[in-house]
């Protein structure tokens, strides 16, 4: 009998098993407001254990117009209600920044953030869910888990001159795509793994979602307990335990990439993009706002200006690190440098902060996504890279490496175009809405992020008008009920953001069918009561106008006359299905 993965010792069960759990921690952020309206629906009272929740107000801090100002007053009013202690107001960082006080070995930590999967530095089993779900939590103490198969990446030596973990983790994503690691838990193994201090570690594990990753998770070695200060047991994997996919990465041959428009895993060497004019450049966010990447940046800066013509934002992750760089002198060499110093906060990185680009612009960022309109604006393309990268870039006005040389990035599989449908070019045959061309369908092309908290996603109605608007215009106008989608991969990537199951639900669409999917959308449709079927054969199958017909209970897809069968889910997800949705299944359900 093999020995046990990361994931199977934490969640207590073999890869594949579905089970029930009780989290230790549950994070939201602005999305409380939405949670909460959320649990009412519910008819929830209290939360089952508010000692486990963490609240922190991030996302638009401060608050950008009078509605989300009013979301933060009613956040606060909940926070005071309820007796939850482990809450952060505006200004004091980054959820994911902050988690580093709370999470620690061994413990499963769930979030409605994508990023949630952060914690997994801290050797805690963190995964991101959706609003809808984690007002599910609230009430009833638990969710469920499928526990995931596992990826090992083992990393050997150590980093080169100019090189940071920012390239690691865009390296592996680049090199497995964003759909490489779907589902999986990914552990990080090796004697490189000892050359990573915690910051690295988070940095990585941060990106574990931009690979499709359910979470990562380092080992519970010295680093982690000197970082923690404190002694604990921690788990880690067994030697013989078995993987599903098994990657090697020599530290000491990688170089600096930058992820290339539109998609994350479109990853190429600095040096094959080198020269190429920007505008506007951003250090900071979840992903590169921590001490040690501020002063990775100064040090480039320091005695230095930016270019003309490049706005450069600095974010801190937290208000401690803010404090620091202004002790230590760090915050002095950004201003002086002509740079703009945000409040701790995830900033433009969603399109909602400050810092939205221009028209036209090319932004250079070290956050963690570069989706076309992520930054609030689809007129503007957006690269990431390390903190090293952005100081020498901002500098120069163009991309610059770090450490230059001839590298180029050795790409396997082809990155997927971004979709667009140009008007006029009718996706709705029969009720059959044929995106079968279209893999990596993410959630801000479903939904732009601008409007994450400008529509709650409790009020369908009001999604429905703006639903697929990024890729599909005709969509929203011509959706009916009944009707069904059909996808290529890794559909819903992105983040967790529930509003495209919802407004899809609320359309009445009978199911999706893809190739394959991200799996946080996967347990939002759940949730939702909308049917997601991965089904990669029958997407192959569907031609234009040929019949399309599903059944749930039998668990087969017919197209054309060819049958396509799927295993049911269990039985409790079923009854979620069924009864229309996780608020509907609680609705009345007597709180434990």
């Amino acid at each position: 009998m093999s020995g046990k993965t990361f994931a199977e010792k934490v969640l207590g069960a073999p890869e594949g098993a579905i089970v029930f759990r009780k989290p230790d921690l549950v994070l939201s952020h602005d999305n409380t407001a939405s949670i909460e309206k959320i649990f009412r629906k519910m008819k929830g009272n209290n939360p089952f254990d508010p000692s486990r929740l963490v609240i922190v107000l991030d996302h638009n801090a401060p608050p950008t117009n009078a509605k989300l100002a009013n979301d933060y007053h009613q956040i606060r009013q909940f926070v005071g209600a309820t007796g939850v202690t482990r809450f952060h107001d505006a200004g004091e960082g980054i959820c994911h920044q902050l988690m580093s006080r709370y999470a620690r070995p061994g413990m499963i930590v769930v979030g409605s953030d994508s990023h949630t999967c952060t914690a997994g530095a801290l050797n805690a089993f963190a995964a991101g869910i959706d609003r809808t779900e984690t007002a599910g939590i609230w009430k009833t103490g638990e969710t469920w888990f499928r526990v995931p198969g596992s990826m090992k990446v083992t990393l050997s030596g150590s980093l080169p001159h100019g090189v940071f973990a920012k390239d690691i983790a865009l390296y592996l994503i680049g090199r497995i795509t964003a759909e490489g690691a779907d589902y999986l838990s990914v552990e990080f193994h090796g004697d490189g793994v000892a050359t990573l201090t915690v910051d690295d570690r988070m940095t990585i594990a941060n990106l574990a979602s931009e690979m499709g990753a359910k979470n990562a998770a380092f080992p519970p070695d010295r680093i982690l307990r000197d970082f923690l200060g404190e002694e604990f047991a921690g788990v880690w994997a067994d030697e013989d335990a078995r993987y599903v996919k098994e990657i090697t990465l020599d530290l000491g041959s990688l170089f600096p990439v930058v992820a290339a428009p539109h998609h994350v895993d479109n990853v190429k060497a600095v040096d094959e993009v080198a020269g190429t004019p920007i505008q506007q450049a951003l250090i900071g966010t979840c992903t590169n706002g921590r001490l040690s990447d501020l002063q990775v940046a100064a040090e480039i800066l320091r005695g230095k200006k930016i270019a003309p013509g490049v706005q450069l934002q600095v974010i801190p992750a937290s208000r401690e690190i803010y404090l620091e760089a202004i002790r230590s002198g760090l915050a002095t060499i950004f201003l002086e440098a002509g740079a703009s110093i945000l409040t701790p906060s995830c900033g433009p990185c969603l399109g909602t902060g400050q810092g939205i680009p221009a028209d036209g612009t090319t932004v250079l960022s070290t956050a963690n996504r570069n989706f076309l309109g992520r930054m609030g604006n689809k007129n503007a393309v957006v690269y990431l890279a390390s903190p090293a990268t952005v100081a020498f870039s901002a500098l120069a006005g163009q991309i610059t490496s770090s450490s230059p040389g001839n590298h180029h990035f050795p790409h396997g599989k082809k990155t997927a175009p971004t979709v667009t449908i140009a008007p006029g070019d009718n996706r709705r045959h029969d009720g059959v809405w044929n995106y079968t061309d279209a893999d990596n369908l993410n959630t801000d092309q479903m939904f732009a992020g601008n409007l994450t908290y400008e529509i709650n996603s409790s009020e369908p109605e009001k999604i429905l008008p703006h639903l697929f608007k990024g890729f599909d215009p005709a969509f929203a106008d011509s959706v009916k009920n009944s009707d069904i989608v059909i996808t290529g991969e890794n559909f819903g990537c992105g983040s967790s953001r529930e509003h495209p199951a919802v407004g899809l639900a609320y359309a009445g669409v009978q199911a999706v069918i893809a190739k394959s999917v991200n799996r946080i959308f996967f347990r939002s449709a759940i949730n939702q009561g909308l049917p997601l079927l991965v089904l990669p054969e029958a997407v192959k199958a569907y031609y234009p106008g040929a019949r399309v017909t599903v059944s749930l209970r039998e668990g087969v897809v017919t197209i054309a006359g060819q049958e396509f069968r799927f295993d049911p889910l269990p039985v409790k997800l079923m009854e979620i299905l069924e009864k229309g949705g996780l608020v509907k299944a609680l609705n009345g359900q007597e709180t434990p």
